[in-house]
């Protein structure tokens, strides 16, 4: 009887044993799987929305023969997305304030996780701009 119930309770602890590496392999699975999926939906979110992950300078000046010289910087502030062909919107403002006029540029550069590409325009700025504000519109998936 002895034998018995010591035989029962070594093969309990050996199938148990079993049973719990299997859970281990499970559990590192599942934390893979759950990594991927969050690495996922990150990466839709900034490819949704790539104005939300990529940040603009940038100052202006005036050239010899009148036009507006606009220098900037668009540096990418994602984790995962890669982006091209970056839109900038450049708005003229006057002294006091008011919008003078709204253009559109796009910066052709390449944009990986943490990088910064420089970018340069000129216009001939309508007349009484004192001030030019930029904002990134959007971008294209670089990976497209």
């Amino acid at each position: 009887m002895k034998r018995s119930i010591t035989g029962l309770f070594t093969l309990i602890i050996i199938l148990s044993a079993c049973n719990s590496a299997d859970k281990k392999t499970t559990a590192a699975e599942k934390e893979k799987q759950s990594y991927d999926q969050t690495k996922e939906t990150l990466a839709q979110k900034e490819i949704k929305a790539p104005e939300n992950f990529i940040v603009v300078n940038g100052h202006d000046k005036h050239n010899l023969i009148g036009q507006t010289v606009v220098k900037g910087t668009v540096t990418s502030k994602a984790t995962v997305a890669v982006y091209k062909d970056i839109d900038v919107e450049l708005k003229f403002f006057s002294k006091t304030g008011a919008l003078l006029e709204t253009d559109k540029e796009t910066v052709y550069e390449t944009l990986k996780p943490g990088e910064s590409e420089s970018f340069k325009t000129k216009y001939f700025a309508p007349k009484g701009t004192d001030s030019v504000a930029l904002k990134v519109l959007g971008a294209k998936n670089a990976d497209k």
